[in-house]
């Protein structure tokens, strides 16, 4: 049975009330705004139902202080002032519905019941969207695995908490989707969603793009121009690949996250911003903060909720239910039913996808336009896929396997050597005439050199070329 508090300070209009409700529902009293706070932590009351005019603290201050407290039972404001603007008032501070006394019996049941419903569908869809998260989807994203189902958990959670958040994960694993889907769940739904690449921006113009400018700030400033801060006023700032950033910038980020303010370049004005904001990156920001590349105060401010996406090598699980949701995406795009074969879904999971699920969503794509029927088998897959090899060998951009970190310089030379050889060949689909009229070698220096290196094609004795 839902329970129903009554804080009035009229014992005929309290018994009134009670009298109207206790059939249907438990009735709990009290007499000033003390007594119902007392109540509110007993008797955990499903709705409230609260006069305007009391003695002491007052009703509507009474409600600013549920609010401000975080209670979100609704609340039913009753009052004999019948005067639009205490209704309003009562409903901008988050009143559910407004009663004035002298009201039918029955209209109160028919309101009180509608609100309990409305909480009753609330709660519903909140369960029902845990149980999505937590079975695999979240908004456009999906997965099965027990490493996403964590980090969907965890963004349904703090969505709703106003808090900044940090993605971390490798290009491709779907931080903005994450981020979009962050927003989408929280109370700034509806407002402005602002989404900045900070690695895209050049470092002259990412900071007029994140703050705006006045006129005649530089040559070329003809007019005043607003940033993505204040574009993002009352909504979500997605600062993507904010490893990138410039420690310029990033002194001016940090103040903005701790001023909620930002200055124009060219102006003297700070204007306020409300605005939350959702970072993301594929940098290993400890190691650039280590090479005093990015400021640790801002990499603290940035992760007051830190969420990690794996790389999909790490949840070859998952490629199956990806793969298919991705056909049914094109398919319908094209206008067709195909469907995926067992030897292609195989193939796909054993390959390593080092462009993760990016990679994977264009690769099925590539296939599909290129299969001659509705069946999509091995042999319609993109050929690295086939050979197990990237066209950009994984780690090549820190160095880790270009030798860059050998202290030795033949054995380094060698490692390069390999990967830069390795990548060519996969660019050019082993083709060894191709990759050595690409790279300036005669085709019999390159094949004597891949012999040496001990290179060869997956699945072959030696290097072949294709017909």
């Amino acid at each position: 049975m839902k329970t129903v508090l009554i804080v009035d300070d009229e014992p005929a209009s309290r018994y009134a009330l009670r009298r109207a409700l206790e059939s249907r529902y438990r009735v709990v009293e009290a007499d000033s705004a003390a007594g119902g706070r007392s109540l509110l932590l007993s008797e955990k009351p499903d709705l409230l139902l609260l006069d305007v005019v009391l003695p002491g603290e007052d009703g509507l201050s009474f409600l600013k202080w549920l609010r401000a407290e975080g209670y979100d039972l609704p609340v039913l404001m009753v009052s004999a002032l019948d005067t639009a603007k205490t209704a309003v008032e009562a409903l901008q501070l988050g009143a559910a519905d407004y009663l004035v006394k002298g009201f039918e019996l029955e209209e109160l049941r028919q309101r009180v019941a509608n609100l309990l419903k409305l909480v009753g569908l609330e709660q519903e869809n909140e369960t029902l969207r845990r149980r999505v998260a937590t079975e695999g989807h979240f908004g456009q994203m999906i997965g099965r695995s027990a490493a996403l189902r964590k980090a969907f958990e965890l963004a349904d959670r703090v969505a709703p908490a106003d808090s900044t958040v940090l993605i971390l994960g490798e290009s491709g694993t779907g931080k903005d989707l994450l981020a979009q889907e962050i927003h989408a769940r929280s109370e700034r739904n509806g407002k402005a969603w602002v989404a900045v690449n900070c690695a895209a921006l050049p470092e002259t113009l990412i900071e007029s793009e994140l703050f705006g400018y006045e006129r005649g700030a530089f040559t070329g400033a003809a007019q005043q121009k607003k940033g993505r801060f204040e574009q993002a006023h009352g909504g979500t700032l997605f600062l993507d690949e904010i490893g990138d950033m410039n420690p310029v910038t990033q002194s001016k980020v940090l103040r903005a996250l701790e001023n909620r303010t930002v200055e124009r370049l060219g102006g003297t004005q700070s204007i306020p911003v409300d605005v939350r904001v959702i970072s993301a990156t594929h940098r290993n920001l400890p190691l650039a903060i280590r090479d005093g590349k990015f400021r640790e105060d801002l990499f603290y401010r940035l992760r007051v909720v830190t969420i990690e996406l794996p790389p999909l090598r790490e949840h070859k699980e998952d490629i199956a239910i990806l793969a298919e949701a991705f056909v049914r995406l094109h398919g319908a795009r094209l206008g067709r039913t195909p469907r995926l074969l067992k030897e292609a879904v195989k193939a796909l999971e054993n390959y390593d996808w080092p462009g993760n699920v990016r990679e994977l969503k264009n690769a099925i794509e590539r296939s599909l336009v290129l299969s001659r029927g509705e069946e999509i088998g091995a042999s319609d897959l993109p050929e690295e896929v086939l050979l197990g090899a990237s066209v950009v060998p994984k780690g090549g951009g820190d160095g880790e396997d270009l030798g860059l970190k050998e202290k030795d310089f033949r054995e380094a030379k060698r490692k390069f050597e390999i990967a830069y050889l390795l990548r060519q060949l996969a660019v050019h689909r082993w083709n060894i005439s191709r990759t050595a009229a690409t790279i300036g070698l005669h085709r019999q220096s390159l094949q004597e050199r891949l012999r040496e290196l001990g290179i060869r094609r997956p699945g072959q004795e030696t290097p072949e070329d294709e017909e």
